[in-house]
């Protein structure tokens, strides 16, 4: 891991900025369950170890390296490589952003992996028009919220799923408009009940298995399958026939590996998502925070489903 991946956990002198970088204090740092799969080597992008978790952190510069001129000051937003879950975390300067007036660290950290994940799968990998339907799995999850707003805001119907009833209410107050239980075997058939028996046009698939499967049987001619990601733990095998008998599309959402190729997207989505929240139009619910010395714990609260929405690393 290069220079971006620099933190400090102890209370020691802290790693220094080098060219083109910042060293945020960190106030808070963000939960993901992709976290969970890279600590146990599952994830499709395996990082080196020892690793130390946590790609989104929020806080205040307190140092900044060779060349940069500017640094943002007051509160900040960052998405780095690893190492959030610090006391310190060195990260370059164009995946820096100023946190709005009046927004909270718990906030403002809830928003950078899940929200840039769910616009570049519904705005670039999708084409989500308005009117058409979506289907979002894990409508609980931190990125379900996220895609159940963002859909809501490019004026699609949605449509989330979710395995509890706690979290089938959560998914509608961020804006799903008819809600579905894994548990019920009948969700397939009531997803083409709701569009008429047209089906879903899109299917936002954090989950995999059998979900995935699943969804090809209720998306409309023409769908499009947003694989996301596999919190089931197993990837699905899609029926290869009902793809060519429907004219569907499996569509690939990997954010890191665009943003790595397109590193100036971020911010271009930041500024679109800054808007957003500014016209009230996005929020991240942060349901639970923890101190950073409850990490584990956390991530296991998150393996075992306990989250609604966001949780969050209070730092300092």
């Amino acid at each position: 891991m290069g220079r971006a991946g620099k933190h400090v956990l102890g209370r020691g002198a802290a790693a220094r900025a080098g060219s083109g970088e910042v060293r945020v204090k960190n106030r808070a740092a963000g939960l993901n369950f992709f976290y969970i799969l890279q600590v146990q080597g599952k994830y499709q992008a395996k990082p080196a170890f020892p690793l130390t978790p946590g790609a989104e952190i929020a806080g205040e510069i307190d140092a900044a390296g060779p060349g940069i001129r500017r640094a943002p000051r007051g509160g900040v937003v960052a998405i780095s490589n690893q190492n959030g879950y610090a006391e310190y975390t060195v990260v370059p300067i164009g995946k820096v952003w100023r946190m709005g007036d009046g927004v909270g660290f718990a906030e403002a950290v809830a928003m950078p992996i899940v929200y840039h994940t769910a616009f570049f799968a519904l705005r670039e990998r999708a084409w989500l028009c308005r009117g058409e339907w979506l289907l979002v799995h894990a409508g609980a999850s931190g990125v379900g919220m996220a895609a159940i707003q963002l859909g809501r805001v490019f004026g699609a119907n949605v449509i989330a799923a979710a395995g509890a009833e706690a979290k089938l209410q959560f998914a509608q107050q961020q804006g799903a408009e008819h809600v579905l239980n894994y548990s019920d075997t009948g969700w397939v058939e009531e997803a083409k009940r709701l569009t008429g028996g047209r089906g879903v046009d899109v299917v936002f698939d954090p989950v995999g298995g059998d979900v995935s499967e699943l969804s090809t049987r209720c998306m409309a001619t023409g769908g499009r399958l947003l694989v996301v990601g596999f919190a089931s733990g197993r990837i699905p095998a899609i029926a290869a026939n009902r793809v060519l008998l429907k004219n569907l599309s499996v569509i690939g959402v990997f954010w890191g590996g665009y943003t790595l190729a397109h590193p100036e997207y971020m911010r271009t989505v930041q500024n679109d998502l800054d808007r957003m929240w500014d016209e009230e139009m996005i929020r991240p619910v942060v349901s639970k925070t923890y101190s950073l010395s409850e990490a584990p714990r956390a991530l296991r609260d998150l393996a075992d489903r306990k989250i609604l929405g966001k949780a969050v690393l209070e730092v300092g």
